[in-house]
């Protein structure tokens, strides 16, 4: 009897471990890990097909037009800031599991072999040991497992806020990256439209030199200003390839993946308009913004802490039933084991809950002071910029007139041809300052789009992808 009750506590220990998890290694090789990083491409079929259904293309074949939406796609796709933060996610969905499971119980086992001190004290056929198995059920009181559950699921509310926050900011940096492209490759194309008419007046100022004319000052003058914009040209040049490495690292590419790419920034040509809409946007902005709900979940996950904390101050219960057979004797028991909260009733952990609870309430009000402020910094920016682009347009236009005029009278004869390029290179120098203009106008609506967490250029697609596997 003794031997099928020893073997039944084995095949009931046999099926407990029966349904545990085994280990399985997962290495990480460098060397595979940078191989893969390399290996990316904005020609992933994998990659175009999720473009593709997330565009509402219905798996279209044909190439995509990598544009802001699909260059924020592929950063969604592939970098890795946003496997970083689904990686949080899934901490955070495993501790909701842990905080809601109930303690298991503990098994002690008690097992004696000796003789009898008083001969025959132990009855004939018995056997001379002692076996006392005791199980301890700890049971959760007064709420104590539903606030940790629910503490545990306020956090991975935040993380998944938190995984809509990183989208954001991969989108600000696509966003950034590619206004920098665009304005560099512009600013170097209306660089060489300048430099065009000052190396045809150096050149006719080198005739007129030749022939007396005109003064060497005067060519030596126009020399350095030919070289000087010469000088841009390959600094803009370093500026467009360095733009292009800034698109690559915020889309989470090496830069060979954008060799032979279309890219469309045709947004940054003709930007919304701010109207009416922008106070509704402001409201929205300082209650729907997800690191706002973020830090809301942080709070209502404090307020669970400190439920917790409260319900600490009374003590578990351990229900502990157990069996002892002691030299042939039979005996069943039941304990019940408590905390007595003598010393303490749990007031520090309680204080540190309430602490951390009003630490939190004040950084949700930062919060939203803060972005507060960044929605009016960026709003008066963003006025002031296409209040400054508006009169560099009118000063631009009426230069465009004037050279007009001055082709006009050069067709008719009244002035020569160097006072003719004199007025287009100077029409030139006008375009480029208009276009610093029209370049921070459009950073401003970009820091406006943040603040307000709101797409402004182009539809705002930013279904969070799942990382790339590294396989």
């Amino acid at each position: 009897m003794l031997r099928t009750r020893a073997f039944l506590i084995l095949a009931w220990a046999g099926m407990l471990c029966s349904g545990c998890v085994n280990y399985q290694p997962e290495p990480i090789s460098a060397a595979a890990n940078a191989q893969a990083l390399d290996s990316r491409s904005l020609a992933n079929p994998r990659l175009r097909e999720f473009v593709a259904f997330a565009m509402h293309r219905n798996g279209d074949p044909q190439p995509v037009k990598w544009n802001l939406t699909a260059l924020t796609l592929a950063a969604l796709y592939y970098h890795p800031d946003l496997a970083l933060a689904h990686a949080r996610l899934a901490a955070a969905k495993a501790a909701v599991i842990t905080a809601a499971e109930h303690p298991n119980p503990v098994l002690n086992f008690t097992n004696i072999i000796g003789q009898g001190l008083v001969p025959e004290a132990i009855p004939i056929g018995a056997a001379p040991l002692t076996i006392g198995p005791v199980v301890d059920f700890v049971l959760d009181t007064f709420g104590k497992r539903e606030a940790r559950t629910a503490q545990a699921q306020h956090l991975a509310d935040a993380a998944r806020y938190d995984l809509a926050t990183a989208a954001w900011q991969v989108r600000d940096r696509v966003r950034a990256a590619l206004l920098a492209v665009w304005a560099a490759e512009r600013r170097l194309s209306l660089t060489r439209q300048r430099l065009a008419p000052e190396q045809q007046l150096v050149e006719l100022l080198e005739h007129r030199v030749s022939n007396g004319a005109a003064s060497s000052l005067d060519l030596q003058r126009e020399r350095i200003n030919r070289e000087e914009i010469e000088l841009s040209v390959h600094e803009l040049e370093q500026t467009a390839a360095e733009a292009r490495v800034q698109l690559a690292t915020a889309i989470g590419v090496p830069i060979e993946a954008l060799d032979g790419a279309d890219l469309e920034v045709s947004a940054f040509d003709h930007p919304p308009q701010i109207g009416a809409d922008s106070g509704i946007w402001r409201r929205q902005a300082l209650t729907e913004r997800s690191d706002i709900q973020a830090s809301l979940a942080d709070y209502e996950a404090a307020q669970s802490a400190l439920r917790l904390a409260v319900a600490n101050q009374y003590p578990n219960l351990i229900l502990s039933p157990g069996y002892t057979y002691e030299y042939g004797i039979n005996q069943y028991e039941l304990n019940l084991n408590a905390t007595l909260p003598i010393f303490n009733q749990n007031q520090g952990p309680i204080a540190e809950a309430l602490a951390k609870c009003r630490q939190a309430a004040a950084i949700f009000t930062a919060l939203q002071a803060q972005v507060i402020g960044s929605i009016d910094a960026a709003a008066t920016a963003y006025r002031k910029s296409t209040q400054t682009l508006a009169a560099a347009d009118a000063l631009l236009s009426e230069e465009q007139r004037h050279t007009a005029q001055m082709e006009n009278s050069f067709r008719a004869g009244q002035i020569d041809r160097p006072t003719f390029v004199a007025a287009q290179a100077e029409t030139a120098v006008l375009a480029l300052a208009q276009f610093d203009a029209v370049v921070r106008q459009r950073e401003a609506l970009g820091s406006l789009e943040d603040a307000l967490q709101r797409s402004l250029y182009g539809p705002g697609i930013l279904s969070v992808a799942e990382p790339e596997s590294s396989t």
